[in-house]
């Protein structure tokens, strides 16, 4: 049996929002005698209320409620929720960042954090002083950082500016920098909050190599994404973060799969949005029918409003994404030839997907564009709408989660001897 060497119990967190003492000068002199005499503890008010009794308290927000997380020795677990789901507050308390308001965290190992980009850089010195600095932070001797230096600076790509103060670096540079540190720390215990988020695609490789190298060391990973392809394909375990508690502890596949459905629990026909650019209102978005299978044909409308009487001609674009961010394909009216005379009133564009084209899986208009002159963009918006494809019952021979993106129709011809 592997060695628990991170333990979580009961861990809570509560913040006042817009609150950084008792709001009074008598009141906080008053506290401090009282810790000063061991009554009470500091900013027990905090301490002492309960999910409880401040359930309907508008100045304050649980940012974690109750977690309770065993993370064994070797394993690399993938943290994932919503934004505000906790997923970064979690990581600094283990970090020693800030403290939990109740509950106890027993660790067992050197903990190396790499939470935000360029952190423990000073913008005056240089790459390679830095190094040595967000070593230092990190836990590393000089010694350690000396021998390491080069392969530090190898792995960054940054060598050209080494010598470079590092408030010249872009955010992706001191990202580069960064995780090179922290990848390079022989830590018994690796935390990473989103630092692929800034990197380029060649980069974002580079580094997901590097954390399955030293998930393979036998060190600990806790990995905050955003990018359920990197969690799918990295992590041994994932943790579903909700509102600040654990909606979800189990197989990496069966926690993304349920976050990814959370997003698109009842699928609505309509979405109604009232956006409007450069005088294009985006009224809704609908869909021909819910229950949407695998293979299925099936309208997408987009309702538009044009609010003067210039004309011009112009082409409605919709880039369509998988659940892990792949690109499926982009739906153009120019493609069909039909490019909209626009006058003023309403516009009620149908876009016709056909059969055996969709797999089973949550697909996003992740970009919606009203283009005119087929180059200027009048309108965008980005994760507009999702559609929920279901599976179809498979014969002898299918395997559901083999069955990738697209469901095509394909013609054969077999021939006996």
């Amino acid at each position: 049996m592997s060695e628990t060497v991170i333990e979580i119990k009961k861990i809570s967190k509560q913040y006042h929002l817009g609150v950084i003492s008792h709001r009074t000068l008598a009141k906080d002199i008053s506290s401090f005698f009282q810790y000063f005499f061991k009554k009470i503890k500091l900013y027990s008010p905090i301490n002492k209320i309960s999910n409880t009794q401040n359930k309907n308290n508008k100045d304050c927000i649980w940012a974690l409620k109750d977690i309770n997380i065993r993370v064994k020795r070797g394993e690399i677990i993938g943290i994932i929720g919503k934004n505000g789901a906790g997923k970064s507050t979690l990581l600094k308390i283990l970090s020693r960042i800030t403290s939990p308001t109740f509950g106890t965290i027993k660790i067992k190992g050197r903990i190396a954090s790499l939470l935000e980009v360029g952190t423990g850089f000073h913008p005056e010195l240089t790459g390679k002083e830095n190094i040595f600095l967000n070593g230092a932070i990190l836990g590393m001797k000089k010694s350690e950082i000396s021998n390491k230096l080069n392969d530090i600076i190898e792995f960054s790509g940054v060598r050209k500016f080494i010598n470079t103060p590092t408030k010249r670096y872009s955010s992706g540079m001191r990202l580069r920098l960064a995780f090179a540190i922290a990848a390079h720390l022989d830590a018994d215990i690796l935390l990473i909050d989103e630092v692929l988020a800034v990197g380029d695609a060649e980069f974002q490789k580079k580094c997901l190599n590097k954390i399955d190298e030293v998930s393979k060391s036998g060190r600990t990973i806790l990995f905050v994404s955003h990018q359920m392809p990197a969690v799918r394909t990295l992590c041994t375990k994932g943790v579903l973060l909700d509102n600040g508690s654990i909606s979800l502890i189990g197989e990496t596949n069966q926690v993304i799969d349920t976050y990814l459905h959370s997003t698109i629990k009842s699928q609505s026909e309509t979405k109604s949005f009232g956006i409007t650019q450069n005088e294009i209102t985006l009224n809704k978005i609908s869909i021909s029918k819910t229950n949407i299978v695998s293979g299925d044909s099936f309208d997408i409308c987009f309702f538009l409003k044009k609010a003067d009487n210039i004309k011009y001609l112009a082409d409605i674009t919709f880039h369509l994404i998988d659940e892990y961010g792949h690109l499926v394909f982009i739906g153009s009216s120019l493609k069909a030839d039909k490019s909209i005379k626009v006058l003023n009133g309403s516009i009620k564009a149908i876009c016709r997907i056909p059969e055996n084209i969709l797999n089973a899986g949550i697909y996003t208009i992740s970009r919606l564009l009203f283009v005119k002159d087929q180059g200027t963009i009048l309108f965008e918006i980005k994760d507009s709408f999702s559609i929920k494809v279901d599976p179809k019952i498979r014969g002898f021979g299918f395997m559901e989660e083999e069955e990738g993106i697209i469901d095509p129709y394909l013609e054969w011809e077999i021939t006996f001897n």
